[in-house]
């Protein structure tokens, strides 16, 4: 028998009553397992119908990362897709961070939907009224449904076709299919990418992974362009993969990708590839270089020089065994990886974009500190807009920062 929470004997008991809060979270969480695609608008708007919210919706990033899309579906608000530059919604997106807007009737709350340091998308909710365990709970909802937007994105075309605003060519839909998430931040270390032009990309592509305090990235740039190009693309990162998860040297790596490449191809095809490991823990960076343009170092608020290193030749021309270069970072380093289309874009006639020109953009938008995931996008929004949005060429890039390593870092031992 127990009396307030303690045995007869005098033996604490921990409470296990249901909460408000574990009942709102729970009734979620129970229901998740089996829960349609299609069906996740009813029961987020039933779980934040309880809090006394109204108007939910749910936005998703476009691919070409302009615009936030309402995800339609049952309980939840439509409306217009809003852009992610210019809105409240968009605000709470590229920041991380709840954005809260006073209504004549309320509060309208913007919450961003993360998924391991990935922004899904925000989640948007009036309110008559704030305080901080609405905020809690809201923020906890939010952590849910990402989760369920990430895990039934696997079977289903819905998130897919509520994302994509343009016709999407056959290749870029093999390259959407292959990527890792477009961001991961973590406490350490923070990845994000963008692909352009999204929805006709073909040989671009990256790949990264985080095992333990190794960071294991992989960008790549197959010749040609159209479905050719993506099913090389697709053969390049599949024996990376698996040649990173074999634990195999960097030098191992790229003869393996060679050597898939060449089987596959023939002698006339090549990929330009770049493999790199960053020791997280101690900012330990070694790189190989397959023919592709050497990244830049960004310290600050600008490019302080090149990673040049000797390189090999593009996967697939058989070359000789690749040196290893290596660098140490310093906290706040940011690593720049792009592909050849960035800066050699021009029309007939006209000099190449250049590196040059490059640079001077990197440091326009470094300067205005942001996250890796909005320095990103506003790089290659503006490098769109200085190459006149003309793009005759897969034009990628791949941001990896290293924040360092911590006594408060939770993933110390």
């Amino acid at each position: 028998m127990t009396t307030g929470g303690r045995r007869a004997s005098g033996e604490n008991v921990p409470d296990r009553t249901q909460s408000f809060g574990e009942e709102v979270l729970g009734t979620l969480l129970d229901r998740a397992h089996v829960l349609p695609p299609h069906r996740i608008g009813p029961i987020v708007a039933d779980a934040v119908g309880k809090l006394g919210g109204r108007d939910i919706s749910v936005l998703l990033q476009d691919y070409g990362q302009w615009l936030l899309v309402p995800l339609r579906s049952d309980g939840l608000v439509a409306g217009d897709p809003q852009s992610i530059d210019e809105s409240h919604a968009g605000q709470a997106f590229l920041d991380t961070r709840p954005v809260e807007v006073s209504l004549a009737d309320g509060v309208r709350v913007h919450v961003p939907l993360l998924d391991g340091g990935d922004q899904v998308g925000v989640m948007s909710v009036t309110l008559e009224r704030v305080d901080d365990d609405a905020r809690r709970l809201l923020r906890r909802i939010a952590c849910v449904v990402a989760d369920l937007l990430v895990t039934k994105h696997g079977y289903t075309d819905l998130f897919f076709l509520s994302r994509r605003r343009e016709p999407m060519s056959v290749a870029a839909e093999i390259q959407w299919s292959l990527l890792p998430p477009l961001a991961m931040i973590m406490p350490r270390v923070a990845v994000a990418g963008v692909l352009e032009p999204a929805y006709d990309v073909a040989g671009d592509s990256f790949d990264y992974a985080l095992n333990d305090d190794m960071l294991h990235v992989a960008m790549i740039d197959a010749m040609g362009h159209g479905l050719s190009a993506a099913v090389m693309a697709t053969v390049a990162i599949g024996a990376y993969r698996h040649a990173r998860r074999s634990s195999i040297s960097l030098s191992e790596i790229y003869f393996f990708m060679d050597r898939a490449v060449a089987d596959q191809f023939g002698p006339d095809h090549f990929v330009t590839a770049q493999m790199m490991r960053l020791d997280t823990a101690t900012g330990r960076l070694r790189w190989v270089n397959a023919g592709h343009p050497a990244p830049l170092l960004i310290r600050g608020d600008q490019v302080v020089s090149r990673l040049d290193s000797p390189t090999t030749l593009p996967v697939g021309f058989g070359g000789e065994k690749p040196v290893i270069s290596e660098r140490t970072l310093k906290p706040g380093d940011r690593i720049l990886c792009f592909t050849d289309g960035l800066i050699e874009q021009h029309e007939p006639g006209e000099q190449p974009f250049g590196e040059h020109q490059l640079i001077d953009w990197v440091n326009r938008v470094a300067s205005v500190r942001t996250s890796p995931r909005a320095m990103s996008r506003s790089l290659s929004h503006a490098l769109r807009d200085a190459r006149g949005g003309r793009t005759t060429d897969d034009a990628t890039i791949l941001l990896i920062e290293w924040l360092g390593s911590s006594e408060t870092d939770p993933t110390a031992p």
